[in-house]
C-alpha cells in the first residue's frame, strides 16, 4: 500500500468526478476528490501526491493558477490539466507552466489510462533513483568508525583526504583497532566505490596458496586444480584490493606483487597469458614495515610502492573517550540482532572497561558486549557479566607485552591448547595465533 500511486482529482463537476474516481481506484490507484482548486490546495499542503488531475474551467481560481501554486509548493509534482476546450495557446501555456501533459473532454478511457500509467512510470523511475543513491550515500559512509577522540578525528580526516585518489595506502595499527573498516571507508568514498573491494588476509596463507588466491590459476597447473580460477587481482579489476597482514608475504611474493604494482598486470599460475587489471592496492599491517627494511626482511622499493599515505590507527588504551560511544554502539548492535530490550550499562562495569588496557582493542570489547548480552540476565550489563580476571589484571604484570602473552595463555589454558577454539576466542586466525606463541615461547 506504502508504494501505491496516489491521484488526487481536481474537478467542479461531481460527475467528471465519480467517473474518474472509479476509474482509478479499480486500477489500483489511491484516489482523492476536490470541488475546487481552493479545497485541493488545502488537502496538498497537509498531504503529497504523485499526480494531480486538474480541471482547466473552474469557479474562483482556474486550473493554470492552481498549476503554478501547486508547482511553487513541490516543483517534482506531476500535474495533468484537463478542458473541455482545448486550444493550442492554452496547450502550450499550461505546459510552458510546468503540466506534464494536458487531456480534453470528453474523455477516452484508454488514452487517459495510457497517459496516467506513463507518469506513474516515471513516479516508480524516481523512486528507484532516490532508492540507490540512498544505497550508494549508506555506502560512503564512515559511521562504523566511532569516537570523537582526536586520534580517530585523525584518522577520519586522514581518510577524507585520501579517498579521492587512486593513491596506495598503508594501514598500521595493533591487530583489532579496525584496519579493515578504515580501507573500507576509504573505498566507499573513492571513484571506484562502485566496483568490488577485494580483500586477502596474507598472514592466513603460504606462500604457494597465496600466489593462486592472488593470481589465480589455470586448469591442471597443481594437482587439484580442476579449473581456470580468477585471482582477486583480476577480481578486482575497476575496484580496490586490500592485502591484509602484508608484513608476512615472502621475499619471492614480495618481488612478484612489485611488479604487479608497477605493471597492472600479472599471469596466472601454470599459464601464459599476460592479464591486466585496473585496481587500487590499500595494505594493513600490525609489524614496523620501516623497521623491517631497515633490517632486510621488507624490499625497500615495495615499501615506498605500497607507503604514500599513511594513516595509523590508534589503540583503544589511547582513545579511552571513545569506549563508552563503542560500549553503547555494540550494545545496540547485539541487542537488535538477538531480539532483545535495548540494555543500560551500570557505572561500576563501564568503570572496569575505561581502566582496563584492552590489549585486542574494538574486536575485544565488542567480543566482551556480545558476551556480556548473552549471559546477562538483568536490564543491565553489570560488572559479573563481563569476562575479566581479577587475578590476571590484579598480578604484577605491568607491561602491554606481558599482559598479552599472559592473556592469550590464559585463554590458550580455557581451551586445553585448542588452537582452532582459542583463534576463535580470540577473534584471530590461526596463523596470527600460531606467530604470538611462537613470538612469546609459549608451550603446552
Amino acid at each position: 500500500m506504502e508504494n501505491m500511486i496516489s491521484i488526487l482529482i481536481v474537478d467542479d463537476e461531481e460527475s467528471v468526478r465519480e467517473s474518474l474516481n472509479s476509474w482509478f481506484a479499480e486500477d489500483g490507484y489511491s484516489v482523492k476528490c476536490a470541488e475546487n482548486a481552493k479545497t485541493a490546495l488545502s488537502i496538498l499542503e497537509g498531504r503529497r501526491f504523485d499526480i494531480i488531475l486538474a480541471d482547466l474551467k473552474m469557479p474562483g481560481m482556474d486550473g493554470l493558477e492552481m498549476l503554478r501554486r501547486i508547482k511553487s509548493m513541490d516543483k517534482d509534482a506531476i500535474v495533468i490539466v484537463m478542458t473541455a476546450f482545448a486550444t493550442v495557446d492554452t496547450a502550450v501555456k499550461s505546459l510552458k507552466d510546468g503540466a506534464f501533459d494536458y487531456v480534453t473532454k470528453p474523455f477516452d478511457p484508454d488514452d487517459l489510462s495510457h497517459l496516467i500509467r506513463n507518469a506513474s512510470q516515471q513516479i516508480i523511475l524516481t523512486r528507484e533513483n532516490e532508492t540507490l543513491k540512498s544505497r550508494v550515500d549508506s555506502l560512503t559512509s564512515v559511521e562504523d568508525l566511532i569516537g570523537k577522540s582526536e586520534g580517530i578525528q585523525t584518522v577520519l580526516r586522514e581518510i577524507e583526504s585520501v579517498a579521492p585518489t587512486n593513491s596506495s595506502v598503508i594501514i598500521t595499527g595493533e591487530s583489532g583497532t579496525g584496519k579493515e573498516l578504515v580501507a573500507r571507508a576509504i573505498h566507499a568514498n573513492s571513484q571506484r566505490k562502485f566496483y568490488p573491494m577485494v580483500s586477502v588476509h596474507c598472514g592466513a596463507l603460504t606462500e604457494s596458496l597465496l600466489e593462486s588466491e592472488l593470481f589465480g590459476h589455470e586448469k591442471g597447473a597443481f594437482t587439484g586444480a580442476l579449473y581456470n580460477r580468477k585471482g582477486r587481482f583480476e577480481m578486482a579489476d575497476s575496484g580496490t584490493i586490500f592485502l591484509d597482514e602484508i608484513a608476512t608475504i615472502s621475499t619471492k611474493m614480495q618481488i612478484e606483487l612489485l611488479r604487479v604494482l608497477e605493471t597492472k598486470s600479472f599471469v596466472r599460475v601454470g599459464g601464459n597469458k599476460e592479464i591486466s587489471s585496473d585496481f587500487r592496492v590499500i595494505c594493513a599491517t600490525n609489524k614496523d614495515l620501516k623497521k623491517m627494511v631497515e633490517e632486510g626482511t621488507f624490499r625497500e622499493d615495495l615499501y615506498y610502492r605500497l607507503n604514500v599515505m599513511n594513516i595509523h590507527v590508534p589503540p583503544l588504551r589511547e582513545r579511552k573517550d571513545d569506549i563508552p560511544l563503542l560500549v553503547n554502539y555494540f550494545i545496540s548492535k547485539y541487542c537488535t540482532s538477538m531480539n532483545k530490550p535495548l540494555l543500560t550499562i551500570e557505572p561500576a562495569a563501564l568503570k572496569r572497561m575505561l581502566d582496563y588496557p584492552f590489549p585486542g582493542n574494538i574486536r575485544e570489547l565488542e567480543n566482551m558486549i556480545e558476551r556480556a548480552i548473552v549471559v546477562g540476565n538483568s536490564k543491565r550489563i553489570m560488572l559479573k557479566d563481563l569476562p575479566f580476571n581479577k587475578e590476571l589484571i590484579d598480578s604484577d604484570v605491568e607491561s602491554l607485552e606481558d599482559f598479552e602473552k599472559a592473556f592469550v595463555l590464559q585463554i590458550l589454558n580455557k581451551y586445553n591448547w585448542n588452537i582452532s577454539r582459542t583463534a576463535q576466542a580470540l577473534k584471530v586466525d590461526r596463523v596470527t595465533l600460531y606467530n604470538k606463541i611462537k613470538k612469546y615461547g609459549l608451550k603446552d
